[in-house]
């Protein structure tokens, strides 16, 4: 998981959160836009493992397990599996939710992590662990926070609000 993360780095994506009608499954935004959940889902998808479809038909079947901050009725295949507080509830459903840690050896690479950017506020945030690390043993960061896809020293820099692992190994979670 961590090398198709840092793939996403070699690509320039503009940060665009447009609302895209895209195909269903396997669709994407275009190549160069995104935001930082289309970094956590192109990684996924270089793996086989497709969030839309697997986002979409939780939804399905679970709806009101999912946040209802944008005033749907039923879900969106073009935009739920986009959006961090869906990704964190999927996640905690059919992934593995660790404890929140300011360890740096509490977090693998392949990791996800979510964070909230505003103190007190409500700016959601997700990024990938990598296997690099910064001088004094943090893990790096696969995300876009606005730039584009980048390795980052900044697990640390923000309120975590989530620690998952997915998909290790099972193509089909």
């Amino acid at each position: 998981m961590s090398e198709e993360a840092l793939k996403r780095t070699e690509v320039f994506v503009l940060y665009d959160s447009s609302y895209y009608r895209i195909s269903y499954p396997g669709g994407d935004v275009p190549q160069h836009s995104g935001v930082c959940s289309d970094v956590v889902i192109r990684s996924y998808r270089g793996l086989g493992i497709d969030l839309q479809k697997l986002v979409h038909e939780d939804m399905r079947t679970s709806f009101s397990a999912y946040p209802a901050y944008w005033g749907l009725t039923k879900p969106d295949s073009n935009i739920d599996h986009r959006r961090v507080p869906n990704l964190r509830v999927f996640f905690t459903r059919h992934g593995i939710s660790l404890p929140l840690s300011k360890d740096p050896q509490a977090y693998q690479a392949g990791d996800l992590v979510s964070w909230n950017l505003r103190p007190g506020g409500s700016l959601p945030h997700i990024g990938i662990i990598s296997d690099e690390k910064s001088t004094d043993g943090v893990p790096l960061v696969v995300h876009n926070i606005g730039r584009g896809p980048e390795l980052e020293d900044m697990l640390f820099d923000y309120e975590i609000t989530g620690h998952y692992r997915y998909g290790t190994g099972d193509p089909n979670p």
